[in-house]
């Protein structure tokens, strides 16, 4: 069978990233000490007005891996707040529980929505908790996350399946449901340069509240950490809450974006 550009293969399946971007995943260190560089600039972005934001970390990921995002977005203005389920090895219909009282209890605590940003798995996670209670939630902002088109053209479907005890088929409404559209604004920011998730698994569908954000040469593994990804970020969760707009590509990182319509014609 004979793959096409950008991942994709003939027969319209999708394979996961080569081999040469898996180990190129390496950068993502050079984008942390990037954003380390740039923090003059990064303090630059919009100002958060509290609201609380719950950050979900990847596979295999712990609260460790947020800890610059929630800093950041502390040093803004916002109120972070860390999971606290330890290491996460997967398994959407295992943690949701765990997840649904996790949001409740900081909607409860604060007595305001909740925005949720999720870096690969959880985003998914993220996802799925707005379908749930949308009413506690404000906004869903995904980074690398695999949850439309083929969802197993990823270089982590066979770990995933075998420490999770969860195949990728299982829960197929749901999964159905989570790359549908969301009842709260949501943008999901990716990169073609993955080495770990296909990008195409990434794309919502645009409409007056959703978007894709594409940064140019963005690890996986950097994603969460990526000078451009973090300034997205800021700017999305600094929309007031129930507004939504196009986010705008110009500013100090304006280079490190493709046009909007990009993802759309891709």
């Amino acid at each position: 069978m004979r793959s096409g550009p950008d991942g994709a293969q003939d027969s319209g399946r999708l394979r996961p990233p080569a081999l040469g971007l898996l180990l190129a995943e390496a950068r993502g260190l050079f984008e942390f000490n990037a954003s380390l560089l740039l923090s003059p600039l990064l303090m630059r972005a919009p100002r958060g007005d509290g609201h609380p934001v719950l950050a979900l970390p990847g596979f295999l990921a712990s609260d460790l891996s947020m800890a610059p995002m929630r800093r950041y977005l502390s040093e803004l203005g916002y109120e972070p707040h860390a999971w606290r389920m330890g290491r996460n090895l997967g398994g959407l219909g295992r943690m949701r529980d765990s997840l649904r009282a996790r949001l409740t209890e900081i909607h409860a605590a604060t007595g305001r929505k909740v925005s949720l940003v999720g870096w690969s798995l959880g985003g998914v996670y993220a996802r799925d908790l707005a379908l749930w209670a949308p009413d506690k939630v404000r906004y869903v902002i995904t980074l690398g996350s695999p949850f439309a088109n083929d969802v197993r053209a990823t270089n982590a479907t066979r770990l995933y399946e075998a420490l999770s005890g969860e195949r990728v088929e299982d829960l197929a409404e749901a999964r159905e449901a989570i790359a549908g559209d969301l009842p709260v604004p949501a943008t999901s920011i990716y990169s073609r340069a993955d080495g770990v998730v296909n990008w195409r698994t990434c794309l919502l569908r645009p409409s007056d509240r959703a978007e894709n954000i594409e940064v140019h040469l963005a690890s996986h593994l950097g994603l969460g950490v990526n000078p451009a990804a973090l300034w997205a970020v800021a700017d999305r969760l600094a929309q007031p809450e129930g507004e939504f707009w196009p986010f705008d590509r110009a500013g100090p990182f304006a280079i490190a974006y493709a046009p909007p319509e990009r993802a759309v014609s891709a």
